[in-house]
């Protein structure tokens, strides 16, 4: 397969390596971007952990939950341009999506694109954007959540949104670290709540992975397999919510800062959007 200079330089700004190491990874995996990802990793290279900065639509992201705060949803609308993104009538135009969104509860974003507004189809007030706007517009994630407490959560301009389901509600303390909670995820970006919801193939993923690193670093065999454990479980602690060290307190994890707040509160599950992924 032949490997352009584009592929080249669209595989350094995923994973920050360098020309050459993306040249050889890239045609070690044939062209295929994700097995070109896993060969630099096993071959040790420092891959950033701004994976998710590929080349994406610009848009924003909306979090909304109902008064009592036991449903919420996120969604996705997109455009071209970040000058569009930040203009007031378009910001405004997903703030009206979202609120019949959280007041139909859709269950898939063809039946969000369905739910009438004002006599016309969402999918229909899109193009309408489109044709005032002359950008392509789009709803391209949604996501809900139901629970006892679920606590909203935008980041950097619109640009992440988080929902975050907490096991208790009550007073204003509970609502707060939800708050903070939810900025911790919008912030870590980690893969579950805890080890036990991690996918099985995940962790055999890493520690794949790890058991070449540990080769390439020419470990002795009989510490080979202890060395690349420690590697995954050190991804678990990192990937993981409520493992995760605080990021207002680093002296604590996210489990520990929760019950401190209550005996027994936790997360039972979260959702993150972000702009591109």
């Amino acid at each position: 397969m032949n490997i352009t200079s584009a592929d080249i330089a669209k595989l350094r700004k995923i994973t920050g390596a360098g020309m050459m190491d993306c040249k050889e990874a890239l045609n070690a995996a044939n062209g295929d971007f994700n097995e070109a990802i896993d060969y630099l990793r096993k071959k040790g290279q420092k891959i950033s952990a701004k994976r998710a900065d590929k080349e994406a639509s610009e848009g924003i992201i909306i979090t909304k939950t109902s008064k009592n705060h036991t449903y919420g949803i996120v969604i996705e609308l997109n455009c071209e341009t970040d000058f569009v993104a930040k203009n007031e009538a378009f910001i405004a135009f997903g703030n009206q999506i979202a609120e019949k969104v959280l007041e139909a509860k859709p269950e898939t974003i063809e039946d969000l694109l369905s739910l009438p507004i004002n006599g016309l189809k969402v999918s229909e007030l899109l193009e309408e954007q489109m044709g005032k706007i002359g950008e392509k517009i789009q709803i391209s994630s949604y996501k809900s959540i139901a629970g006892t407490l679920v606590v909203p959560y935008t980041h950097l301009g619109n640009k992440i949104g988080v929902l975050v389901s907490l096991s208790e509600s009550g007073d204003d303390t509970i609502y707060l670290i939800g708050k903070d909670v939810a900025m911790q995820i919008a912030a870590m970006n980690p893969i579950a709540v805890d080890e036990n919801r991690i996918p099985k193939e995940v962790i055999a993923h890493e520690m794949e992975i790890a058991k070449e690193q540990v080769k390439t670093e020419g470990k002795p065999d009989h510490i080979a397999e202890k060395i690349a454990l420690g590697k995954v479980n050190k991804f678990i602690k990192e990937s993981t919510l409520l493992s995760q060290d605080f990021v207002k307190d680093s002296s604590k994890t996210v489990f520990e800062v929760l019950n401190n707040v209550k005996k027994g509160l936790t997360v039972n599950e979260f959702t993150r959007i972000s702009i591109g992924n």
